[in-house]
């Protein structure tokens, strides 16, 4: 039995309960470990205040959220020294993929717990994975040239099986997925098998988190809300999308010109049995209080219907007091998919427009989804009483300032209950991202990308500054329309 210590390094300064923490924790107590969570979260030193940063550019409505949490005083490096000093663990782990893939900071983890490890220096055997450590293997060991091993891949067999065989470099180093030293050589190991029934991961284990990391921001009041999948995988291969760094890992990236989809999504789409998840809603809500579960899976009704028609069946049979936000391509979605998302308690659904310009979109992003049949379903779901968020983004390699106007406009006519726009973000692996190296928009490696809170975009023809002007701006000239847009750039000073 190992002693692992497991940090979540976000910065946000909201809670998040990152799914590859308690995904990896029910793994590793399931082989006899102990393992204690360093959430990084509500240290005033560390963190930022991504839900005031939002809610004072409309794209969250304003809450108490602040009032009910507790800020950490202490210096978050001492802090952690005395967590390692009193647990003394015998491996430290930070980084890892989920259905998260790369929201909520899931992807520059690797980084941020890295800075916090480098200044410390523990004893421990540090152990991290994730999209960087997946997209570029070899690079991990100059970049972090600290950690002991890395895992590509998803890592929670084979974190469990690296804690259960520590002191046995041996054993250590014939695991699948794994990336390690040998002396100046450095070996990248083929990649571990898919889970391929997500079942086999025990019961997601949700009390590792501190209580107050539940209380969430939604719709203008605070819920207790996790974040959860009932899958991994999506069917889509869309050229800024993390999904197809790890669609080549596994070896299953060929798709059709024509939709953008894999030619074989079965091999690469799985989810959990609907009497799975209905026993952890049951866990969530009754155990823990949670009313909001915020599923991340990347597109929710490519989902096998055997699960969804499954958990409906029993949500009817023995109901759950939860609500559900859901992610999926509203452009393909029908009346039957709305009946079911009723069925299955789903509140509020967020869809991907990323920006108006149909031709760009499959250019340039591989995305094909009609802008017709967006306007239509996002209608039809409002009428059904679910509410839409549309996700877009700015500052994508070759898109213009008259784009984002456009996006602006199509956002004017679709209405949506809430609106998102994130600053578009290079993530290693991914063919915008090498396009925008090429292009110079982005250097090589941009490890602090944060799509809501910064740009680091380099372009001449939106610049950072337009950039910052848009993302402030966005909501307000959805909802009030571009007639002024002039003035308050004057006011910004973009304008003489």
């Amino acid at each position: 039995m190992a002693k692992i210590l497991l940090i979540n390094p976000n910065k946000w300064g909201r809670g998040i309960t990152s799914i590859w923490i308690p995904s990896h924790t029910a793994v590793l107590k399931s082989f006899g470990h102990e393992v204690r969570l360093f959430d990084c979260t509500f240290f005033k030193d560390w963190s930022l205040d991504e839900t005031s940063f939002n809610t004072a550019n409309k794209q969250y409505q304003p809450t108490d959220y602040h009032k009910l949490i507790t800020y950490s005083e202490k210096n978050i490096f001492e802090a952690l020294k005395e967590e390692i000093q009193n647990f003394k663990p015998d491996l430290i782990f930070w980084s890892a993929i989920s259905s998260h893939i790369h929201g909520e900071g899931e992807y520059v983890n690797i980084q941020y717990g890295y800075e916090l490890i480098e200044r410390i220096s523990p004893r421990a055997t540090l152990v991290t994975g994730g999209l960087q450590v997946t997209a570029q293997p070899k690079a991990a060991f100059s970049r972090f040239p600290m950690v002991n091993y890395f895992i590509a891949g998803e890592s929670e067999f084979v974190l469990a099986e690296l804690a259960t065989y520590l002191g046995d470099d041996s054993k250590i180093q014939a695991l699948p997925g794994l990336v390690w030293r040998d002396g100046s050589d450095i070996k990248v190991n083929p990649p571990q098998k898919l889970i391929s029934d997500l079942d086999q991961i025990p019961k997601y284990d949700y009390s590792i988190f501190d209580p107050q990391v539940f209380l969430r921001p939604y719709n203008g009041t605070v819920l207790k809300a996790v974040d959860y999948e009932l899958s991994r995988g999506c069917i889509y291969t869309c050229s800024y999308c993390v999904e197809t760094v790890l669609q080549k890992y596994y070896g299953v990236f060929e798709s059709s010109t024509i939709s953008g989809a894999l030619k074989e999504p079965k091999k690469y789409l799985r989810a959990k049995s609907g009497k799975r998840v209905h026993e952890e809603l049951k866990y969530l809500h009754r155990e823990l209080g949670i009313n909001l579960i915020r599923c991340q899976d990347t597109n929710f009704l490519t989902i096998n219907r055997t699960t969804l028609n499954e958990l409906a069946d029993l949500l009817d049979s023995d109901p759950v007091d939860v609500k559900l936000y859901v992610e999926t391509r509203v452009d393909r979605i029908s009346p039957a998919d709305i009946h079911l998302l009723k069925r299955l308690r789903v509140d509020g659904v967020g869809t991907g427009v990323e920006l108006s310009s149909a031709s760009f979109r499959t250019s340039f992003l591989n995305r094909f989804a009609s802008t017709d049949l967006l306007e239509k379903n996002i209608a039809l779901l409002k009428t059904e009483g679910i509410k839409c968020t549309t996700y877009n983004i700015i500052g994508l390699p070759k898109e213009s300032e008259e784009m984002i106007l456009d996006t602006i406009n199509l956002n004017h006519r679709l209405q949506p209950d809430n609106i998102t726009v994130a600053f578009y973000s290079p993530y290693i692996g991914t063919q915008q991202a090498e396009i925008g190296v090429i292009e110079k928009y982005f250097d090589d490696y941009e490890y602090h990308v944060d799509g809501q809170l910064r740009t680091v975009s380099n372009s001449s023809q939106v610049d950072a500054k337009t950039l910052n002007f848009y993302k402030k701006n966005f909501n307000y000239l959805v909802r009030n329309g571009t007639e002024n847009i002039n003035g308050l750039k004057k006011a910004e000073g973009l304008l003489q």
